[in-house]
């Protein structure tokens, strides 16, 4: 229904709440009171097996180390106040709060599992202070406190993992809270944001058409002030009885001037006033606003890792290489000398491949085939390729032969984890065919990645194939974590996937 239709109506007529493609809205009372029980739901199971785990960690430390059998009564007190701590940090300060909650809808897990992470660490902070200062630190040594942070860390882990995925089908689904939002401007526009906001559970319960903008010269200007226009007070008055959580403004390129004059006026309610230029739709969806100095642009992309996540992954890859070379130093002596007894040629492979910033570097590998091919000369290995050894296909099958990469990595040429190194040919041919290819060189290139463990490795014969390796690597780039690292490594050892098409 148009704008125009409300105009005539008498101030107590009731408008039937609707959304834009006419189905029925659940009544905000009904779907927070599902998200309020759920959330007391949530936060009593967590108490519970927050002073379980900290108080059977506490004990089973005793007794499978110690060997040792404590009174069963001394870490009652203790696990209590630490579950307490933790409901009131993790639930009451980080994720609950209807406010805050409906950020959780758009809300990588990886991001939802730190702040849990986070909080264990700060109510331990607290804690440790606590018998301290209340001098009941007497019973508590340093292991114990150690062992408790990691059980519960573990505990708080694994039930945000399942929280979050019970939430987020609930939240997009409709049956629990999710942002209600009413849109102002032409139907088309508003059937088209109304299906893109809908995939991250945000629901549109009302769309109006722009109203008409003229002066009401019954009102004196004030400074600083709008003046009142009766269409759009009327449009306030229809807007009031949906208690949404925001309104948003879709604005063509002829109700720019307006724009200004509507949103102030509803800024009277207790909503979330936002404004969209309609032929930027898209554009907005991938762009952040931001203050660079006193200015507020609109940010498109970003740096993938700030400085500190450079550091914490630049200081994993260090303590993984040197980890992985002392556990796989055997193959470095069994390999080289199996290759130089299967076929003639150099134990190491040295190719040069673009890394990050798009910059040559030389990668290692154990030489797989009878070849040295490099540069323009380079030829991408097939299924039954004749030009690989005999022992190369088992040392490609198992991805033995990317171990000297680890030198790679310690060096700063590559990561343990990240895209995957094309050959110099490679990606100046698909960087002219894929748009987001050299985005790909944002970071270091990785040893294994999230396209590989996802299946997307091996021969790339077809412009399909490549795209969703590189969707993969790109997803990888906008979430990185270092959980997320920790995943890949551990699909790379154990799932069938990281090993199709290797040959």
């Amino acid at each position: 229904m148009n704008y125009a239709s409300f105009t005539n109506l008498p101030a107590s007529t009731k408008l039937p709440a609707h959304s834009v493609d006419g189905s029925r809205a659940v009544p905000t009372d009904v779907s927070r009171g599902r998200l309020a029980a759920l959330l007391v739901l949530a936060a009593s199971i967590e108490f519970l097996l927050v002073t379980l785990a900290a108080y059977f960690a506490a004990v089973l430390y005793y007794r499978l180390i110690l060997l040792y059998s404590p009174d069963p009564a001394l870490y009652i007190q203790e696990s209590v106040l630490i579950a307490t701590l933790e409901v009131l940090v993790s639930v009451g300060l980080l994720s609950v709060g209807f406010r805050q909650h409906s950020q959780n809808q758009t809300q990588p897990r990886h991001i939802f599992l730190w702040s849990g992470a986070g909080g264990v660490l700060l109510v331990f902070s607290f804690f440790i202070s606590t018998i301290f200062v209340l001098k009941i630190s007497e019973d508590y040594s340093r292991a114990t406190v150690i062992v408790q942070t990691a059980s519960v860390l573990l505990t708080v882990l694994c039930t945000r993992a399942i929280w979050f995925s019970l939430l987020q089908p609930a939240i997009a689904s409709g049956l629990i809270d999710a942002r209600r939002v009413i849109l102002i401007g032409e139907p088309g526009h508003c059937s088209q944001f109304s299906a893109q906001a809908m995939g991250t559970g945000i629901r549109t319960i009302r769309s109006f058409d722009f109203p008409t903008i003229r002066a009401d010269s019954s009102v004196p200007a004030r400074p600083g002030t709008v003046r009142a226009i009766p269409d759009v007070r009327q449009l306030v008055a229809d807007c009031r009885p949906y208690r949404a959580d925001d309104i948003v403004i879709l604005i063509s390129d002829s109700e720019v001037r307006s724009a200004l004059a509507l949103a102030s006026a509803l800024s009277e309610l207790p909503v979330d006033v936002h404004a969209v230029p309609v032929g930027f739709i898209d554009l907005m969806a991938v762009s952040r606003i931001t203050q660079f100095g006193n200015i507020a642009t609109m940010r498109m992309f970003q740096s993938p890792l700030p400085r500190f996540n450079r550091a914490i992954k630049r200081g994993f890859d260090v303590a993984a290489a040197i980890a992985g070379l002392i556990m796989t130093s055997p193959l470095f002596v069994i390999v080289p000398l199996a290759i130089k007894l299967d076929s003639r040629g150099p134990v190491l492979f040295r190719q040069t491949r673009h890394g990050y910033n798009n910059e040559p570097i030389r990668v290692l590998k154990f030489r797989t085939m009878t070849v040295m091919e490099d540069g323009h000369n380079f030829r991408p290995v097939v299924r039954h390729d004749p030009r690989v050894t005999r022992l190369g296909q088992l040392l490609r099958r198992t991805n033995i032969d990317e171990l000297p990469q680890l030198f790679n990595v310690l060096v700063g040429d590559m990561s343990i984890v990240g895209p995957r190194p094309h050959a110099t040919s490679q990606n100046q041919l698909f960087a002219e065919l894929i748009s987001s290819f050299s985005r790909r060189h944002n970071v270091r290139p990785g040893i294994t990645g999230w396209a590989q463990v996802n299946g997307y490795r091996g021969e790339t014969d077809t412009l399909e194939k490549m795209q969703r390796r590189v969707e993969h690597d790109l997803y990888y780039i906008d979430n990185w974590s270092l959980l997320l690292d920790l995943k890949i490594i551990i699909m790379t050892l154990f799932s069938r996937k990281a090993y199709w098409n290797a040959y």
